[in-house]
């Protein structure tokens, strides 16, 4: 036995399960599905078999599911059980709840009618994903699933373009190929990018290289399985000299020189080298 049962005070439960090894679990998630007085998720039987495995009984307690299709229906019912006073929680497929999850709405109807939300943290594909990536962490913008047709994901991707940030995005793979071969397209084959699939299981897999080379590699040697999708962020922007020197003139009345470089270098895209001389020249000129 994992897990520890107690009485949970009233609210919804937010767990993460795992996105394939079942001992990615925390044993957090493992006392509160052991103690919940209602338990909801996006897939029963999968949820079942992880409890099954990790010797969580239900014990006579109800297990609702709660999806894209039933939500409106069900909603309410898991509203009643929180006016009631019980403990209700909500376990997504896999990962992390409201991430790319039909349990939004959910959390949101339970912050709206004032009962308390609990998230215990857990696994996280896109957050596997940069960790193997390869690709700076730093800063980080997660898109979700781009759109399904050649040129609504190109619009898509031209409005990322310019992010000062990597990009993650899930894709099926029946899709990776062409949504990689857009992405070159749009934002530069030579861009590097890393795709990520089947994390934590058997044939887990890192591909790294440019949205050229990446493209290629799926058109010919297709692959199974979930993917996350990584691409790296926008090359440096060309900036003015003067937009730098209002930049740092903005905040160096409040920073040191040094901070002041960090600063502006991060929010413009620029190399802190460069901006540094910057701020030491503008420094030494109003002294």
């Amino acid at each position: 036995m994992n897990h520890i049962r107690q009485t949970l005070a009233p609210g919804m439960y937010l767990v993460a399960t795992p996105i394939g090894a079942a001992r990615d679990i925390t044993l957090r998630t493992l006392d509160i599905l052991a103690s919940a007085d209602v338990i909801a998720a996006e897939d029963t039987r999968s949820l079942r078999k992880l409890m099954d495995i990790h010797a969580i009984a239900l014990e006579g307690r109800p297990l609702v599911a709660y999806h894209d299709h039933n939500g409106a229906r069900v909603r309410p019912r898991l509203m009643e059980a929180l006016e009631a006073g019980k403990s209700v929680v909500y376990a997504s497929e896999a990962g992390t709840p409201m991430v790319a999850d039909p349990g939004f709405d959910l959390a949101r109807a339970a912050i709206a009618e004032g009962h308390g939300l609990i998230s215990a943290p857990g696994p996280s594909a896109v957050i596997t994903a940069l960790t193997l990536s390869g690709l700076p962490t730093d800063r980080f913008l997660f898109a979700g699933f781009l759109p399904n047709t050649k040129t609504a994901r190109k619009t898509a991707l031209r409005s990322l373009a310019g992010v000062p940030a990597t990009l993650a995005f899930y894709e099926s793979p029946k899709r990776a190929a062409a949504m990689l071969r857009d992405a070159a397209s749009v934002l530069g084959g030579e861009r590097q990018g890393a795709v990520c699939r089947e994390l934590t299981k058997k044939f887990e897999e890192v591909l790294r290289g440019s949205l050229d080379e990446l493209a290629e590699n799926l058109a010919q040697s297709p692959r199974k399985g979930e993917m996350v999708v990584l691409i790296d962020r926008a090359g440096e922007r060309s900036v003015n000299l003067s937009d730098i020197e209002q930049a740092l003139a903005e905040v160096m009345d409040d920073m040191s020189v040094r901070d002041a470089a960090d600063s502006v270098s991060h929010d413009l895209g620029l190399k802190r080298r460069d901006v540094y001389q910057i701020a030491l020249r503008m420094g030494a000129d109003s002294k």
